[in-house]
């Protein structure tokens, strides 16, 4: 089973290059920072629920959604 930091990561990377949306863009619609955006997207990162939720809504997905992946 895949680290769920890397796979959480993952599918915001996925969703995000779907909507044709940069790191830049999906941080100024979240109000987090690029470099956060880069880091969780990398599996550096260990995202809180709040900032899932900020990211979910900026990618225009229901959270019972984003976590509807085969990668989990």
């Amino acid at each position: 089973m895949m680290d769920i930091k890397i796979a959480v990561g993952q599918r915001i990377k996925e969703l995000r290059i779907i909507r044709n949306i940069t790191q830049e863009q999906l941080a100024y619609i979240s109000e987090l920072d690029r470099t956060y955006i880069n880091s969780v997207e990398n599996g550096r990162r260990n995202i809180s629920i709040i900032n899932l939720e900020k990211i979910s809504k900026g990618l225009r997905i229901h959270l019972k959604d984003f976590f509807d992946a085969k990668i989990f």
